[in-house]
C-alpha cells in the first residue's frame, strides 16, 4: 500500500480529501461506498497515512517514523475493526473495540482512526452503538466506513457521515495500468480490463490468476464447438462448467463477451476493437453463421441464466436451457 499517488483513478474522491486536510476541516465519519475490490481501502488507507504523516502534508511522506507504521498495518493510532463472526459485526464489536476505545486519547499522532470493513455486516444494535460515538466523538477522532451497499446504514447514520461513492475507473487507464506494472500483452489487458468494468482490483486479480485463464480457456473451447455438439454430448459439458460453480459469473462474462465480439464483428467486419482479437478466425466465423436476432437471444439468455442461478433454480437445469438456446441460435 502506496499513497494517494499510486491510486489508479478517483481523483474526485483524492481531491476531496486532501482538501480537507489541507484546509483542516476533516470530518470525524466518512463512508467509502463501492463494489468489493473497487478501491475502498486503498483510499481510506492513504487518507489514513496522510493524516497520521509528521511531515503534516496532504500525501503521506512514506519515510517517517509514523508511515512507516501505516504502511506495514502497525500504527497504534490506526486500528481495523476486527469480527469473529464472518458475517456480522455485533454490537460487542463496536462497543469493545471503538466505543471503550475512542475515549483513550491518540498514542502518538493528531488524530485517533477507526476503519471498519465491511461495515454493512453491522446488525441494528451495532450501528446504534457506532451511532452514540458518532453523534458526540472526540474531536482527534475519525471513523471510516468501508461498505458495498451504504443503504443499509441507519439514516442517522448517513447524516451525521459523508459519504464518497467510489465509481467505476475509465477502461483506457485501468489498461495502460496493467500493461505498464504488470508487463502482460495488450489482449490480456483488454481482457481483464473488459472483466473488471472498472474495478481496478479486480483487474489486478484477474491479471495474475491463473484460475482465470482456466475458466476462460474452458469457456471459450465450448463456446467454438457448441454449434457441432451433439445432446449427448451436453451433459458431459455441464459436467465440466459444473467444476465453476463458484465462479460461474466469470463463466457467463467470458461467454457474453464473446457473443458481443461476435456480434460487433458481424456489424462492422473490423477486428481491431474485438476484446478476443486472438481469436478472429472462430469470431469470423462464428459471425457469419449467426443472425443478429440469435447472437442477441443468446446474450439475453446468458443473462437470463444468472438470474436463475441468483434465484437457486437448479444449477444443471439452467446450463441445459442455456447451452440448447445457444446451440439454436
Amino acid at each position: 500500500m502506496a499513497g494517494f499517488s499510486s491510486i489508479i483513478g478517483h481523483e474526485q474522491i483524492k481531491e476531496h480529501l486532501q482538501n480537507a486536510i489541507s484546509m483542516d476541516k476533516v470530518s470525524h465519519a466518512y463512508i467509502f461506498n463501492g463494489p468489493a475490490q473497487s478501491g475502498k481501502m486503498m483510499l481510506a488507507k492513504s487518507f489514513a497515512m496522510a493524516l497520521q504523516c509528521q511531515q503534516k502534508g496532504t500525501e503521506g511522506c512514506m519515510a517517517c517514523h509514523s508511515c512507516r507504521q501505516a504502511l506495514s498495518d502497525n500504527h497504534p493510532d490506526i486500528i481495523y475493526l476486527q469480527h469473529e463472526k464472518p458475517n456480522t459485526i455485533s454490537v460487542d464489536d463496536i462497543r469493545r473495540q471503538i466505543n471503550s476505545d475512542i475515549a483513550v486519547m491518540p498514542y502518538a499522532s493528531t488524530y485517533k482512526i477507526y476503519i471498519i470493513d465491511e461495515a454493512e455486516k453491522m446488525n441494528q444494535q451495532a450501528q446504534n452503538a457506532l451511532l452514540k460515538t458518532i453523534e458526540e466523538p472526540p474531536a482527534y477522532a475519525v471513523i471510516l466506513l468501508l461498505t458495498a451497499n451504504s443503504d443499509v446504514f441507519l439514516p442517522t447514520i448517513l447524516s451525521r457521515c459523508i459519504t464518497l461513492n467510489v465509481k467505476a475507473v475509465a477502461d483506457e487507464k485501468i489498461r495502460s495500468f496493467l500493461m505498464k506494472e504488470y508487463q502482460i500483452p495488450d489482449y490480456k489487458a483488454d481482457i481483464c480490463t473488459a472483466f473488471a468494468q472498472g474495478n481496478v482490483g479486480k483487474a489486478i486479480q484477474l491479471a495474475g490468476s491463473e484460475d482465470f485463464n482456466e475458466i476462460k480457456n474452458s469457456a471459450l473451447q465450448l463456446l467454438k464447438r457448441i454449434k457441432e455438439i451433439e445432446l449427448y454430448e451436453m451433459m458431459e459439458a455441464i459436467k465440466q462448467i459444473s467444476n465453476y460453480k463458484l465462479e460461474i459469473n466469470d463463466y457467463f462474462d467470458i461467454m457474453t463477451i464473446w457473443y458481443r465480439d461476435v456480434l460487433l464483428y458481424k456489424a462492422t467486419s473490423d477486428a481491431n476493437h474485438l476484446i478476443f482479437r486472438d481469436e478472429v478466425y472462430n469470431i469470423k466465423k462464428q459471425a457469419s453463421k449467426s443472425s443478429y436476432e440469435g447472437i442477441e437471444n443468446i446474450i439475453k439468455a446468458l443473462d437470463k441464466a444468472k438470474q436463475r442461478l441468483n434465484a437457486n433454480v437448479n444449477f444443471e437445469l439452467v446450463m441445459e436451457l442455456l447451452l440448447l438456446t445457444m446451440k439454436e441460435n
